[in-house]
């Protein structure tokens, strides 16, 4: 087949000029290429001894219930689709609950006047009440209509969650109000395994964003690392339902080829978990295969030594999962000493030169270190999800208003702030700290 390409970074008009030079299409200079066995046509950057890594996941571990599972992980998911965000989702508890409150009420309002309704045939997009103002339908809320089932509030369905990296919310995490759970269920299925369980997320398949990794032990939204790629969760643990009967979701395969490989028989599960987490930061490793992690999930090398990896990934997981509890990195308040202290955030902003934040009228924070924006997930740095989640925000559909202040911890964005700093910081460090992965040079 032939082939050609421009330049990717080309804008629209310089395409356009290119096209309007070429007199003829045999003045096309095209590339000659085949597929690989993966039927893959494009192959640039895609490097072969790749397929010799050993698998986070795959669909034929997940089929066959960690049967035969030639990879790390048994099972894997997306994080929660909940087609109504402002409703499932917001900083307060009690506003989530009220507006949970809310929509459960109209919507089992539609369950009665569906009973009672004269036109046995009535298509269901024609009967329901599509007032933003008090419910967001989707196919499957609809079709929860049709079967009459009524829908009752529940304490136990308010679960902390990381809506976006480093960014903590609540939701409610409910099977007829959320879209999709996807493995969720299985992974964080109450709030008690939330302080035993840990899971480690990479970006999707055809992901926009360059690569990136993160850990969490709360339930991710399934556009965790927005829009453009629908990260994947691998965790340590699985539940039943009702949060008993926990299972190790590392494979007993694995374990036998990490003790094996390294001669190494006190190599556990957690030092893999550990070990992984490490290395889907390795620079090397994400440089090299950029290419191979955008076509499909990571495959994991052996590293020349394993501990130094382990040790880094256990003090990766530290951090990111305590992240709350960091120390503070020390920045200057510049203050308007007109204004009354404000700790009050409607929308921060970060300056051109990237030292400050003006937080709101009364304070300025400054002295941000330029090594805070080496850590990035997806297309932006820890801080800079930070600075765009932290705000009042007003969804235009629903009317609905999502507060991240806190009325009893008011100085809690600032201290979030300092403490992402250093929690970028401590990463950048422990990365660069890394041993190198003896990968090919070519």
């Amino acid at each position: 087949m032939g082939y050609v390409r421009v330049d990717e970074f080309w804008t629209k008009e310089q395409k356009l000029q290119h096209l309007e030079s070429i007199d003829s299409f045999k003045d096309i200079k095209w590339e000659s290429i085949e597929p690989d066995a993966k039927h893959n046509w494009l192959l640039e950057g895609l490097h072969t001894e790749y397929e010799d890594f050993i698998p986070l996941g795959t669909k034929e571990a997940k089929s066959t219930d960690g049967i035969a599972a030639y990879a790390i992980f048994k099972l894997y998911s997306g994080g929660v689709k909940t087609s109504r965000d402002s409703w499932a989702y917001n900083f307060n508890s009690d506003e989530l609950t009220k507006n949970i409150q809310t929509t459960i009420s109209f919507y089992n309002d539609h369950i009665l006047r569906y009973k009672n309704r004269e036109d046995k045939e009535l298509d269901i997009n024609n009967f329901v009440n599509s007032d933003n103002h008090q419910i967001s339908w989707s196919d499957g809320l609809k079709a929860f209509v049709k079967r009459e089932i009524y829908i009752a509030f529940d304490n136990q369905y308010l679960r902390h969650s990381i809506y976006r990296p480093f960014i903590a919310t609540f939701l409610y995490f409910d099977k007829y109000l959320n879209e999709r759970r996807y493995q969720f269920p299985y992974i964080s299925p109450t709030s008690k395994i939330e302080d035993e369980n840990r899971f480690i997320c990479v970006t999707g398949i055809g992901a926009q964003q360059s690569f990136a990794t993160l850990i969490s032990k709360i339930i991710p939204d399934l556009n965790f690392m927005g829009i453009g790629t629908v990260p994947q969760w691998f965790s340590f643990y699985t539940y039943d339902e009702e949060g008993n009967n926990r299972q190790e979701n590392i494979t007993d395969w694995a374990l036998e080829k990490f003790q094996t490989h390294y001669q190494d028989p006190k190599i556990t599960k957690w030092d893999i978990f550990h070990y992984t987490y490490a290395l889907l930061h390795h620079p090397q490793y994400r440089q090299r295969y950029a290419a191979n992690l955008k076509r499909e999930l990571p495959r994991i090398p052996f590293a020349p030594e394993f501990h130094p990896f382990a040790i880094s990934g256990k003090c990766l997981t530290e951090i990111h999962i305590n992240y709350e509890q960091q120390p503070e990195y020390r920045l200057k308040h510049i203050e308007n000493k007109d204004l009354p202290i404000d700790w009050r955030v409607e929308k921060m902003r970060l300056s051109k030169d990237k030292t400050q934040i003006k937080y709101n009228d009364f304070l300025t924070l400054t002295g941000i270190p330029p090594e805070t924006f080496e850590y990035k997930l997806g297309n932006r740095s820890a801080l800079d999800w930070i600075i765009d989640q932290y705000q009042v925000s007003t969804d235009k559909r629903s009317g609905i208003t999502n507060d991240p202040n806190r009325l009893d911890e008011e100085e809690y964005i600032v201290r979030l702030i300092k403490q992402v700093i250093t929690v970028s910081l401590e990463t950048v460090k422990i990365v660069k700290g890394l041993p190198d992965l003896g990968l090919p040079k070519d």
